[in-house]
């Protein structure tokens, strides 16, 4: 067992490299490794995204979201700039098309205000013909600051701070079992063991698995995955849309509902419904793994989940099936698209905790003990927020794991 570590990072998604980017920059010294299961990274979560920098418009003010998704996109920004990632802010309008969406845009208004939002506004038909010329609507709201970038992209760059600074990245290697030997821990995984004195566990759809090796207790939580698919507009139709165009989200529903979106490849995409995916990698309808869906279905939480929403639930099973539902949803707002226009393709596969009494979580949770830490919930505004909470999970780390003095005049809120 040579591989010997002061600190493991578990997963090697963008979450999982932004944190051990800025230990590693914060702790120069610190014997670090990444492991990740897969033989590239960040091709899960972090690979299959709608690409949007979120401005922090939707999340209850004062909860980690809202907190760290403003601090993540301008962390994110400055790196990018420094790096020349392109960073495009196109712009995000919410649209209500029905009288009765009006109330809830006002409310989103009200917590998009709250958090701060940088140049919010709130339009009505002749602003939004301005802005986006073939959208309609009764009113909506103007997010000038929202952005587009390549995560995956900003991911890969995580990783080469990681190595440059003296991290070690194994990849193809899953995390299968983990034991205490005296101070340290053994990981125990399919490229050989690892010995370290400490892990944080950024893992993503297996989070709540990882956390189970682990001996953490998950609270009641479960990660129940739902797979997202989008259409790509055809290029002679990509003027349709010259920013994003999002609809008024449904309340009781987390899921932000479908949208159309400019990439910053210069695609323009029309997506996602979210509809329980049958394998927590499940990118296709017919990918089925019998251990996942077993495990969901079994879930108490899940059950009362799709009891309570069975109606929505139908719905956007019924959008990812029948492509006039689907361009039927996009055409309320962006009524000239049509279905000769549309390319199915691509999907994502969302990691969302449920907890047992049903309920969706909506916040990050981030916690552990004074040997390992987690991320055990963090969707969208994730990737956005990746240099926040890595500097949140930084500064527990260093206050659990003593990690050693600090690089000088370094602080973790600098990108």
């Amino acid at each position: 067992m040579n591989d010997r570590f002061d600190l493991v990072v578990v997963g090697g998604g963008i979450v999982g490299l932004a944190t051990a980017y800025r230990l590693l920059r914060h702790h120069p010294h610190l014997r670090l490794a990444v492991l990740e299961k897969e033989r590239e990274l960040a091709i899960h979560q972090s690979g299959h995204n709608s690409g949007v920098l979120h401005a922090g418009l939707y999340y209850s003010p004062g909860s980690l979201k809202a907190r760290l998704c403003r601090e993540g996109k301008q962390a994110l920004e400055v790196f990018a700039a420094a790096r020349g990632i392109p960073v495009e802010r196109c712009g995000k309008i919410v649209v209500a098309t029905e009288p009765e969406e009006l109330p809830r845009l006002a409310e989103l208004e009200a917590r998009a205000r709250a958090n701060g939002v940088d140049g919010l506004e709130a339009i009505g038909p002749e602003r939004l013909r301005e802005l986006e010329p073939y959208a309609v609507g009764l009113r909506g709201l103007y997010s000038p600051g929202t952005a587009i970038v390549d995560f995956r992209r900003v991911a890969l760059a995580y990783a080469d701070e990681v190595t440059a600074r003296g991290g070690t990245i194994f990849c193809g290697r899953r995390l299968t079992a983990l034991r205490r030997d005296g101070g340290d821990m053994v990981l125990r995984t399919t490229g050989g063991a690892v010995r370290t004195r400490f892990v944080v566990a950024c893992a993503g759809l297996h989070s709540d698995r990882v956390a189970a090796l682990t001996g953490s207790d998950d609270g009641g939580m479960r990660i129940v995955p739902f797979r997202g698919d989008y259409y790509t507009v055809r290029e002679s139709a990509r003027g349709y849309c010259r920013g994003l165009i999002y609809p008024v989200p449904d309340p009781t529903f987390p899921f932000l509902g479908i949208h159309v979106s400019r990439r910053i490849d210069g695609r323009v995409m029309c997506g996602p419904n979210a509809v329980l995916a049958f394998a927590r990698e499940g990118y296709r309808l017919g990918t089925i793994s019998v251990r996942d869906l077993v495990e969901t279905l079994r879930f108490p939480g899940f059950r009362r989940l799709a009891r309570r929403h069975a109606r929505t639930g139908l719905g956007e099973l019924w959008r990812g099936m029948s492509r006039r539902a689907f361009v039927r949803a996009v055409q309320r707002y962006v009524p000239a698209i049509q279905a000769s226009d549309l390319v199915y393709g691509p999907t994502g596969v969302r990691a969302q905790a449920l907890d047992a009494t049903g309920n969706l979580v909506d916040d990050f949770v981030l916690g552990g003990t004074d040997t390992v830490l987690h991320v055990r919930n963090a969707p969208s505004p994730g990737a956005t927020a990746s240099l926040a909470i890595a500097r949140v999970l930084a500064e527990a780390a260093a206050e659990r794991f003593a990690l050693g003095p600090a690089r000088p005049g370094d602080p973790l809120a600098d990108p």
